[in-house]
């Protein structure tokens, strides 16, 4: 056997690196956080071939003193904590006092710094050979400048797992991106190859912190995303979430920050996923820049070499308190809220054509009434004109009325006679309560001039599509889509006025399990009572299932108990049994809602509209499709080449 004997600091520095600096991004991202610590407000990041070549970051911080420039290359030297205690509440980007050190190890590396009242700056060169770093006057302003050549120049076996030049600085670029939506009071600067990527000043109005998230993260995310600021419980979360229409098929577009630090967090991933549950289409992912404050003490950053993950103290409570904030935001949003003027995107604002131009001036107080069939007034296709589409008058609204209410009866004969073979009497029963009894409400405006945000029912196109004229242009409603929305919300809020009814099983079911989950089972035999299942632990390493709640008699018992088991230890809550039941409720309200090919008149496809105007995600079936979809005057006016 080969003796043991200590690793020179070189060797060690370069094992360091390893875990540290896994690529150039990896470089940046350690540097940018160090001069943002040193409390930058300017930062400019210049990098060639990728970052291999160079790597050059300048900032206007407060600098390192002459005598601590040879000591800050140093391993674990660090002016950010001293001792354990500060550990328990780090409120910094980075403590580890590694970034420069593991850099140096792997590179040609020189940082030059200046500090408020010293004479000139100071320059320290590094070589990962000799790790000896040779001091220098070098004229200066106030702040630091890094510059980091040849990476990994003197480790060949990792330079070879390099991929290519785009690749590389497109990783590069994320870490600047992520950094850049964390501060919005620095300004960042970012060139490859001479050539300038990002140029971002500091931020401080909401207006312009929409336009970096907007340069960063496109247009259309910021068009498309509704803002969020909730404090409670001494947890505050603010920024920017994506409608569940504008998805991504990977999750790509998810930044969260946990006091300012960007983080992936399986507890995270959770709650968001939780709370899109049922308006997201299927394989879809949502979109969202999040920022979650809380006291440091109650989060744990020294997890990780790279600090990508955290440990909350009580994870359940930020798990429930990320949960229900987004499930309330998402279920807040209505058609005005996507139709307001900046929710518009730059393509659909007013140009120099069509209406602008004043195109169609002397039609605006047009009749559209539609012409008796022997009139001869008119032109057009038959001389007829479209439907009316003026505000109704009172007596259309009571037909309005009259006939959504039958939209309903609808609904509950389809639940009555094809619902009650899948899920049994008990929901059936309870679905008759919600829709025989209940008319949809029908808000109306004030007056002709107020138009609502989905507008008045022009006609109903092959039997599917509803087409409505409000004061922006065209909307096109998918009726089966929207109509089983408004049933699915109705029915989960009958259900859960009615809470969860349970039934006692003929022969109780005994379930294998591992002696941890027996003990999870006992410690929260509350918690699954209110989920109407009775457990009774029966052995170490056994649990009998007594009672069930009524709607899920033919799911599997014993894998949803394991599902249930699996989140309560992994993330302190879960939703298995009430996803299984809105399964149950959406796959009802789908049969009980107005079918394909059906129409409609006029009043009814009013009703439906105004229905869906107060109706919780509105926006989205339960399957997370689209209900409707909106084409603006300038849309169409490009679509016929108007004003050209």
């Amino acid at each position: 056997m080969r003796p043991i004997r200590l690793l020179d600091n070189r060797l060690a520095n370069q094992i360091a690196a390893g875990e540290v600096v896994e690529r150039p991004a990896s470089a940046v991202k350690e540097l940018l956080e160090n001069s943002i610590d040193a409390g930058a407000k300017r930062l400019t990041v210049e990098v060639e071939n990728g970052g291999v070549k160079l790597i050059r970051i300048r900032d206007d911080g407060h600098g390192i003193p002459q005598e601590q420039l040879a000591l800050a290359l140093s391993r674990h030297a660090t002016s950010k904590i001293s001792e354990l205690e500060d550990l328990e509440g780090v409120a910094t980007l980075g403590f580890r006092g590694e970034a420069l050190a593991s850099v140096s190890s792997v590179s040609r590396l020189t940082l030059t710094s200046n500090v408020e009242g010293q004479e000139s700056g100071w320059e320290a060169r590094v070589e990962g050979r000799d790790m000896e770093a040779q001091m220098m006057p070098a004229p200066h302003p106030v702040g630091t400048t890094i510059e980091v050549k040849d990476l990994f120049f003197n480790t060949p076996a990792r330079r070879k797992f390099l991929r290519t030049e785009k690749t590389e600085f497109s990783h590069l670029e994320e870490v600047v991106k992520r950094l850049a939506l964390s501060r919005f009071d620095v300004g960042f600067t970012l060139r490859h190859n001479q050539r300038s990527i990002h140029q971002l000043r500091p931020a401080a109005t909401q207006a312009e912190k929409d336009r970096r998230v907007a340069a960063l993260c496109g247009p259309q995310f910021i068009e498309n995303a509704v803002i969020i600021d909730v404090e409670a419980s001494g947890l505050k979360l603010y920024g920017w979430v994506g409608l569940p229409t504008f998805s991504r098929s990977s999750a790509d577009l998810q930044y969260f920050f946990v006091n300012g630090r960007v983080i992936r967090d399986k507890l995270v991933a959770h709650a968001v996923r939780q709370a899109y549950r049922d308006v997201l289409y299927n394989g879809r992912h949502p979109t969202f820049v999040l920022y979650l404050e809380l006291d440091p003490a109650l989060v744990d950053v020294n997890v990780h070499p790279t600090k990508h993950e955290v440990r909350f103290r009580d994870g359940r409570t930020v798990h429930n308190f990320l949960f229900s904030t987004l499930h309330r935001a998402l279920g807040a949003v209505r058609p005005e809220d996507q139709l307001a003027p900046a929710a518009l995107s730059s393509a659909q604002q007013p140009m120099i054509s069509g209406v602008s131009a004043g195109e169609f001036q002397g039609q605006e107080n047009m009749s559209l009434a539609p012409q008796p069939s022997g009139s001869s007034s008119g032109s057009g296709f038959g001389g007829g004109r479209p439907p009316q589409t003026e505000a109704p008058s009172p007596g259309q609204v009571k037909r309005q009325i009259e006939a959504y209410s039958q939209l309903y009866s609808t609904a509950s004969e389809a639940l009555d006679n094809g619902a009650e073979k899948a899920v049994g009497d008990g929901l059936v029963q309870d679905a008759n309560v919600t829709y025989s009894a209940q008319a949809a409400p029908v808000s109306l405006p004030e007056s002709d001039s107020d138009v609502p945000p989905l507008g008045y029912a022009v006609a109903q196109l092959k039997g599917i599509y509803i087409l409505s004229e409000n004061d922006k242009g065209m909307v096109l409603v998918d009726m089966h889509a929207a109509h089983e929305r408004i049933t699915y919300e109705r029915m989960k809020v009958s259900y859960q006025e009615q809470g969860i009814r349970a039934q006692p099983l003929l022969v109780p079911k005994s379930v294998a399990v591992s002696e941890r989950e027996a003990d999870c089972a006992e410690e929260h035999s509350d918690y699954f009572v209110r989920l109407g299942l009775t457990l009774e632990r029966m052995g170490p390493e056994t649990l009998l299932v007594r009672q069930i709640p009524v709607m899920l008699q033919n799911a599997d018992v014993e894998q949803l108990l394991r599902d249930v088991l699996s989140d309560l230890m992994q993330h302190g809550n879960s939703d298995r049994v009430e996803a299984h039941i809105n399964e149950i409720l959406g796959t009802m309200a789908c049969h009980g809602s107005v079918r394909a090919n059906r129409r409609l008149s006029i009043e009814e496809m009013n009703a439906l509209l105004r229905d869906m105007e107060h109706t919780e995600r509105s926006g989205q079936c339960n399957h997370g499709r689209p209900t409707w979809t909106l084409l603006t005057m300038d849309q169409l006016d490009k679509l016929f080449l108007r004003g050209r």
